[in-house]
């Protein structure tokens, strides 16, 4: 018999509760799983942990929603736009916890939740004041062999949930990520109990062609609960080579921070919607496919 992973993003929700630690894969403005970050954003979750290395819309997005209790990250960017004016207006306001970490400790963090570690020595963090903050005690230690160096002890990252978005899976979980730079997304996935992947299309196991695209294929299926069919699911970040990055969106979605007003409309139209309805809101099916690739 067949293991059928398909559902809905109301199903993934569904399995989500208050006060989890949910991990968010993707890079700034590629490849988010945006679609089921607005549907966190209109349910009734509350007091979660964001754990987004490479943050994006995402992390403001949720802090507009009054959705997050703690931040874990490295930073946070709209890439062409230097920061989300609902992340900086969260952050100045105290509004979460935070955890600010060096891109090298969140690598780390992640690889020994993923190997099962409760640590890893790093260089990265020493001498630094990322190892000082006040929402974690770091701990250092020394090498048992004759250099003797003192190094930061980077405790394992462990996420009750991870999202991720792909490109391509078959009904079973096999998925294909086909951008170029696949990014943290497997290390989160086996940092994680649980985690579920938002596609563009789900297609049969013969289509996946696993003889010729196995390189895509970067986290076993074992690892996966769950696969959502949601095209145009990472919009408006990009989901190269599949659609770009919509900066008219992106420009949009800023201009939502200017006041209380604004992201009221802004939530009504985009957020509190399905995703035909946002879809069809920001310009339909062939606006997308049309968007010029972005100048990094």
């Amino acid at each position: 018999m067949t293991l059928d992973k398909r559902m809905s993003a109301a199903d993934v929700v569904a399995q989500l509760s208050d006060g989890m630690t949910i991990g968010i894969g993707g890079w700034a403005t590629r490849r988010k799983p945006m679609a089921l970050v607005r549907e966190i954003a209109r349910s009734n979750l509350k007091d979660l942990t964001i754990v987004a290395g490479f943050g994006g819309p995402e992390i403001g997005l949720l802090a507009a929603a009054g959705k997050i209790k703690k931040l874990v990250f490295a930073f946070c960017t709209l890439d062409q736009i230097a920061l989300d004016p609902h992340f900086r207006a969260s952050r100045q306001a105290g509004a979460y916890e935070v955890l600010e970490l060096d891109e090298g400790m969140f690598h780390w963090g992640l690889r020994a939740a993923a190997m099962n570690l409760p640590f890893l020595p790093s260089r990265a963090g020493v001498g630094t004041d990322i190892i000082k903050q006040s929402s974690f005690e770091f701990k250092t230690v020394t090498s048992p062999y004759e250099d003797g160096e003192e190094l930061v002890a980077m405790p394992a990252i462990k996420v009750d949930v991870a999202l991720i978005h792909a490109h391509r899976s078959d009904e079973r979980g096999n998925i294909l990520t086909l951008s170029d730079d696949p990014l943290f997304d497997e290390l989160l996935v086996r940092a994680s109990a649980k985690s579920f992947v938002s596609v563009e299309k789900v297609v049969s196991t013969a289509e996946l062609d696993m003889r010729n695209n196995g390189r895509f294929n970067l986290v076993d299926r074992c690892f996966v609960n769950g696969v959502v069919e949601l095209p145009f699911g990472a919009h408006p970040t990009s989901a190269n080579p599949d659609y770009q990055l919509d900066l008219k969106h992106i420009k949009t979605y800023c201009d939502s921070a200017a006041s209380p007003e604004a992201w009221e409309e802004y939530r009504q139209t985009y957020v509190a919607v399905d995703q035909d309805t946002y879809v069809a809101n920001v310009g339909g099916a062939d606006a997308i496919n049309a968007l010029p690739k972005p100048i990094y």
